[in-house]
């Protein structure tokens, strides 16, 4: 992998452990010549991940709408910063940037982009493995929800290896690089559906 989108949330969360990741997660990525593409903004585990990332003098990407530059909220040190109109436009400028995803504990926004990710490659519009960094446990409940979700059959069983997870980044990241891609639902034959 030359680029994973990290998706992460802005918040500054009270548990220092979350922030404290979030810089490891950009050195380490760094230090493995992986670039992160990242949602672009100065705040909270964002900004953590960037920083790191920059201080081991890697490359760092944002991507961010027009909204949220206005509002004062981008870093403006990256390597690059791609200002977009719509978020719609900067999940799918991820997509086209990134040849990985890492998921890093975050709110609403985190759980979107990750969703999509998901979607988009249940259906073959990418093949890229997406990793789920379950630090201190935030994403256990998701997990078994995901779980969840392929024995109830919302998931199909070929699709439920599309979510590799683990709470150490250097597991995650050795999962991610031997992950092979599955048939999307666009290819299945018609009675499978």
């Amino acid at each position: 992998m030359k680029r994973v989108a990290v998706y992460c949330g802005s918040a500054s969360p009270a548990d220092p452990v979350y922030i404290e990741s979030a810089r490891a997660v950009g050195r380490s990525l760094a230090e493995r010549d992986i670039g992160v593409v990242y949602g672009g903004g100065k705040l909270g585990l964002m900004g953590a991940i960037a920083d790191a990332a920059l201080e081991a003098g890697g490359e760092v990407i944002g991507v961010i709408p027009q909204a949220l530059v206005s509002a004062e909220v981008a870093h403006r040190g990256l390597s690059e910063l791609h200002v977009v109109q719509t978020m719609h436009e900067r999940k799918a400028r991820f997509i086209d940037l990134a040849d990985g995803f890492v998921n890093l504990p975050g709110g609403t926004g985190t759980m979107d982009e990750l969703w999509e990710a998901l979607s988009w490659a249940q259906l073959g519009y990418h093949t890229d493995p997406i990793g789920l960094l379950n630090v201190a446990g935030y994403y256990d409940k998701l997990v078994d929800f995901w779980m969840h979700m392929g024995e109830v059959g919302f998931v199909r069983p070929q699709h439920q290896g599309l979510l590799l997870i683990d709470d150490n980044l250097d597991g995650l990241l050795d999962q991610m690089a031997r992950a092979q891609p599955t048939v999307p639902i666009i290819h299945m034959a018609r009675e499978d559906l």
